[in-house]
């Protein structure tokens, strides 16, 4: 992709710091964010201060659900991607799962309204999903076609987000949703893992055996540029790499390019007394994600890491060694 107006809303965080990077140099890239006052957020840190992408990033401010000047923004555009939502790594009360169904419908509904005003809609809408919609499966992998929905809240949450992106009528603009696995890059969940490496408690979580999909961000990026040169591609997407593995072939891959040995594993009474000190869930950890990329797969995308080795040893290839060791 050359020359392209892209708008990334709540572009600050971790993946779309990543995307920026990626589309950042060819193209125009406007960032809707909440956090504009706050010069310390992945973006800024990153991105807007690199003198290679600083001339072609521009940070807006929205508040996620009402009209305002960033509808300007979304008029004439060619490509939206939407990020936005507040993350589910926090305690599931009441006032926080609330938070967490709001941020992602009322984003959502607010792109649907400014696409439908502009002038010149964007050729291609693309609204970030989870492969967390998909039940917790030991049993069989998951895919587009024959994957299950079970009611716990994540599974609502997802299935909520979904149901508001379907019902935007944007009848010039293609929609595509992501079901996007758990991104591996030199940042955001790998750096937990790491520091349990670090002080040699990088065993299995839990029983290890619930299945861990990933994807790296490269090919996340990658995804998506793919998905903007197939115009006849549209709906539900997994980005997943073709090769999930347990929690317990993870964490002893990862201990192998880390360079540690006999980590201590951590017992599920373990990881709820540590989840509620520091004010998450356990499931985030525990639940299997098995999920598969049919479509993509179908539609002849190829990934750059598709196996776990080759991605962990170019994430950890970019980290100074004290990020995952003491000494």
């Amino acid at each position: 992709m050359k020359n392209k107006k892209i708008i990334i809303a709540g572009g600050t965080g971790f993946i779309g710091s990543y995307l920026t990077s990626y589309f950042g140099k060819d193209n125009q890239i406007i960032i809707l964010t909440r956090n504009i006052k706050r010069g310390g957020n992945n973006a800024f840190k990153k991105f807007v201060i690199n003198e290679e992408l600083k001339h072609n990033v521009k940070i807006v401010e929205w508040n996620g659900k009402d009209e305002g000047e960033w509808h300007k923004e979304i008029d004439g555009s060619d490509l939206v991607i939407n990020l936005a939502g507040k993350s589910v790594n926090c305690r599931y009360n009441e006032k926080n799962k609330q938070e967490i169904f709001d941020s992602r419908t009322n984003s959502t509904k607010a792109i649907g309204v400014a696409i439908r005003n502009a002038t010149v809609p964007p050729k291609l809408w693309i609204n970030a999903a989870s492969a967390t919609i998909y039940r917790h499966a030991t049993d069989k992998p998951q895919d587009e076609y024959t994957g299950e929905f079970h009611n716990d809240f994540s599974v609502q949450v997802c299935k909520l987000w979904e149901k508001t992106f379907c019902e935007q009528r944007t009848p010039f603009t293609r929609k595509v949703a992501l079901r996007m696995a758990i991104t591996l890059a030199d940042g955001g969940v790998i750096i937990p893992f790491l520091n349990l490496c670090k002080f040699s408690l990088g065993g299995k979580q839990g029983s290890g055996k619930q299945m861990f999909s990933w994807v790296h961000a490269a090919d996340t990026c990658r995804a998506i540029e793919f998905l903007w040169k197939h115009k006849d591609l549209e709906g539900m997407f997994n980005v997943s790499s073709p090769n999930p593995l347990n929690n317990e072939n993870f964490m002893r891959t990862l201990r192998k390019i880390t360079s540690h040995k006999n980590d201590l594993p951590a017992p599920e009474w373990m990881l709820k007394i540590g989840a509620f000190l520091i004010g998450t869930e356990t499931e985030l950890i525990l639940k299997s994600r098995w999920v598969l990329p049919t479509k993509l797969m179908e539609s002849g995308f190829e990934f750059k890491y598709s196996n776990i080795d080759d991605a962990l040893t170019e994430i950890i290839s970019k980290l100074p060694r004290k990020t995952y060791h003491l000494f």
